[in-house]
């Protein structure tokens, strides 16, 4: 059963209207007060402080990338587009910045409360489907370093036994295999520069990047990159 979300209590909170002086901001400050919030009016550009606010509401049409403190689509908090112009580029522009509600020109006696829900559960919800993208590319990222390092391990021979190094490499280390992976990953590079720089490594000698290891007959093996 899908649970309804909760209707968030926004008393105190702060909301940034860049917007120059005209009756919309009246309008949008009239029900911001009323619903509890604390306004700010600014133009042409946000003020630093406006990186600690709750909300920004800002002009569609007249808007540009120089008057935000981030890069288009990087807000950290929502976004509310105020829209008169209907002109494609101005909404194209508009949604560059990702908003996360909107509200169009002539403001009235109402909407602002709507759009300040609608914005904050958009923007949550683009924050946490985010946050799992970020996630899911460092799980693929770790697996692409534990492929790498179990090929530099195996030099072609048997990956299961490999991969059995690597573990036992990462409790010798007392880290995860999968920072187990990145040094092996690391000191594989390193012994490649190594031997560029140096032409050729003579036979016998212990290469950069050796780290002891102990195999399943108990006897110390050096890791060779």
């Amino acid at each position: 059963m899908t649970r309804t979300p909760r209707i968030p209590n926004l008393g105190g909170a702060r909301a940034f209207v860049l917007h120059r002086p005209h009756p919309t901001v009246q309008a949008i400050t009239r029900q911001l007060s009323a619903i509890g919030l604390v306004t700010v009016d600014c133009w042409p550009e946000l003020a630093p402080e406006a990186l600690a606010a709750d909300f920004v509401f800002f002009d569609a049409d007249l808007g540009f990338d120089e008057q935000f403190p981030w890069k288009p689509g990087e807000a950290p908090m929502p976004l509310v587009a105020l829209i008169g112009s209907e002109a494609p580029g101005r909404i194209e522009w508009a949604l560059s910045h990702k908003a996360d509600a909107q509200l169009l020109k002539p403001v009235g006696n109402a909407g602002v409360y709507s759009a300040l829900l609608i914005a904050r559960q958009s923007f949550e919800a683009r924050k946490h489907l985010a946050g799992e993208i970020a996630a899911l590319r460092q799980r693929v990222a770790e697996r692409q370093t534990i492929v790498r390092a179990v090929s530099a391990l195996s030099k072609g021979g048997d990956d299961d036994r490999a991969y059995a190094r690597l573990r036992s490499l990462a409790m010798s280390w007392q880290v995860s295999v999968e920072d187990a992976a990145r040094r092996i990953v690391a000191m594989t590079e390193e012994a490649k520069i190594g031997e560029n720089r140096t032409g050729e490594t003579r036979t016998g000698e212990t290469k950069t990047g050796e780290a002891p290891i102990e195999d399943e007959s108990g006897d110390d093996q050096p890791y060779r990159a």
